[in-house]
């Protein structure tokens, strides 16, 4: 009687082997997005707070300019040298319906000129992406705001309160 020994591999351990490294494909994948969705957080978070560092220099300036109790006349003028001028911004137009602002009238639009003469020519902004600026002279204030957002959080404010 002559018993031919095989070596190779039994389909239970290849079908084991395959098991394993789903599990492990699938723990990569899972930490990899994870981290992709915190660098994201982290990418947007960051370019507000410098559009929100430069923009809160342009909202005292102007703040300073009005003087105490101007009229509209004084307001709007003020708005126009600074922002639009000197600051380099466009007025807005429209904002989008998921965006909730106090007043339009005070808002406006950061484009890629506007970054580039703020010195933040290292903040990308998509094609369908914009950032918002609304102004507050009276409270000294501004808020930042992405058309895109993150995790359904459009505001400077809301995003900063998102955990990690």
């Amino acid at each position: 009687m002559n018993i031919k020994k095989e070596n190779g591999v039994t389909l239970i351990a290849l079908i084991v082997t395959i098991i394993i490294l789903t599990v492990i494909a699938s723990i990569a994948i899972y930490s990899g997005s994870d981290t992709i969705k915190k660098a994201k957080l982290e990418e947007i978070k960051t370019n507000m707070l410098l559009i929100e560092a430069k923009a809160r220099e342009y909202v005292e300036d102007a703040n300073f300019k009005m003087g105490i109790n101007p009229d509209d006349a004084k307001k709007n003028q003020v708005r126009n040298d600074i922002y639009v001028n000197e600051a380099k911004l466009t007025k807005t137009s429209s904002v989008p319906s998921n965006i909730n602002v106090k007043d339009i009238n005070n808002c406006y639009d950061v484009t890629n000129d506007t970054l580039n003469s703020w010195g933040l020519d290292k903040i990308e902004v998509e094609e369908n992406e914009k950032y918002i600026i609304e102004f507050d002279e009276q409270n000294a204030s501004v808020e930042i705001y992405n058309t895109l957002g993150y995790d359904g959080k459009y505001s400077l404010t809301d995003i900063e309160k998102i955990e990690e």
